[in-house]
C-alpha cells in the first residue's frame, strides 16, 4: 500500500471522528453530570437530521437548517428532562427505561412522518467538491466537519474551563452531593446540560446527514459508537470525548479498510481494552 492510502484513510478517520465528537461530547457531559445512560441520544441525532431536511424543503436554506434544527431538538431535550426525567429522581434504571421508550417513540414518529427511505442532506455549493493538496484530493465537506468539531470543542472548553458556569458544571461532575451542599442547584445544571447535549447531538445529525444520510435506524446504529467514545475517553471529560472520538474514528476507518471481515472487533477492541485497564476511561476521574 502506498502513502496515499494511509493519508486518505487517516483524513477520513479524523473527519469521521470529528462528527463523532459532536455527538459524543454532549453524551459525555450528560453521562458525567446526570449519571444516566441516555439511550435517546442517538434519536436526537436522527431527529436533528430530519428537522434539517424539513427546514431545507421549506426555506431552501441549509444554513438556516443548522441552528433551527439544533435549537428545536434542544428544546425537546429540555422538556424531556424537566417533565419526565426530573420526576424519576435519581432512579437510574427508570431513567434508562424512559430514554429507551423515547428512542423508540422518536424512531417510529420519524418513520411515520418522513418515511423509510434513505434521505440525504445536500450541503451548499461552496462545501462541495475537493481541495487538492500535495497531490491528494480532500473533500471540502469533510474539512468543514473537522472545522466545526474544532470550533465547537474550543467553545465548550472555554465555557467549561474559563467561566463560572463551567466551574459549576465541573463541581456537579466531580461531586454532585457536595455541590448541592454548597448551594449549587444541580437539578438546573442537569437540565441545562441535557439541553446542551441534545443541541450538540442534533447539530451532529444535521452535519452528518450529508455524510451518513438520514434514515430510520441510524439512531441505534450510531449510539453504540458514541458510547464507545465516551467509555474510551471518560465520562464528563471534553478532552476525553475529543481523544476518544479521534481514536474511534481512526480505528473504525482503518479497520474497515484493512480488516473488513472483523471491522466490528477492531472498532470495539479499544473500548474493551480501556475498560480492562482503566474502567473510568482515559481522562475519567477515579
Amino acid at each position: 500500500m502506498d502513502a496515499g492510502f494511509w493519508v486518505i484513510q487517516a483524513f477520513n478517520g479524523v473527519s469521521y471522528g470529528a462528527l463523532l465528537f459532536l455527538l459524543a461530547s454532549g453524551l459525555s457531559l450528560i453521562f458525567g453530570v446526570m449519571r444516566i445512560v441516555n439511550l435517546a441520544h442517538g434519536s436526537f441525532f436522527l431527529l436533528g437530521g430530519y428537522l434539517a431536511l424539513t427546514v431545507i424543503w421549506t426555506t431552501g436554506s441549509w444554513l438556516l437548517a443548522l441552528p433551527l434544527a439544533a435549537l428545536a431538538v434542544a428544546l425537546a431535550g429540555l422538556v424531556m428532562e424537566r417533565v419526565f426525567l426530573r420526576r424519576l429522581g435519581f432512579d437510574v434504571l427508570r431513567q434508562v427505561l424512559l430514554t429507551v421508550g423515547f428512542a423508540y417513540l422518536i424512531q417510529q414518529g420519524a418513520l411515520d412522518i418522513w418515511g423509510g427511505d434513505n434521505l440525504d442532506i445536500t450541503p451548499p455549493e461552496p462545501l462541495r467538491g475537493s481541495i487538492v493538496a500535495a497531490g491528494f484530493h480532500f473533500p471540502v465537506y469533510r474539512i468543514f466537519m473537522i472545522g466545526m468539531a474544532v470550533a465547537t470543542g474550543l467553545v465548550l472548553w472555554i465555557a467549561m474551563e474559563r467561566t463560572r458556569i463551567g466551574a459549576i458544571v465541573r463541581a456537579a461532575v466531580d461531586d454532585a452531593e457536595m455541590a448541592r451542599g454548597v448551594g449549587i442547584d444541580t437539578s438546573r445544571v442537569s437540565m441545562v446540560i441535557f439541553g446542551l447535549g441534545a443541541f450538540l447531538a442534533a447539530l451532529g445529525g444535521v452535519i452528518g446527514g450529508a455524510f451518513l444520510g438520514v434514515y430510520p435506524g441510524l439512531d441505534f446504529a450510531i449510539l453504540p459508537i458514541a458510547f464507545a467514545v465516551v467509555i474510551i475517553g471518560g465520562m464528563g471529560s471534553l478532552v476525553g470525548a475529543a481523544v476518544g472520538s479521534l481514536i474511534v474514528g481512526l480505528v473504525d476507518n482503518f479497520g474497515k479498510a484493512l480488516f473488513p471481515e472483523i471491522s466490528y472487533f477492531t472498532l470495539y477492541a479499544p473500548m474493551a481494552l480501556v475498560l480492562a485497564l482503566k474502567p473510568t476511561g482515559l481522562f475519567g476521574r477515579e
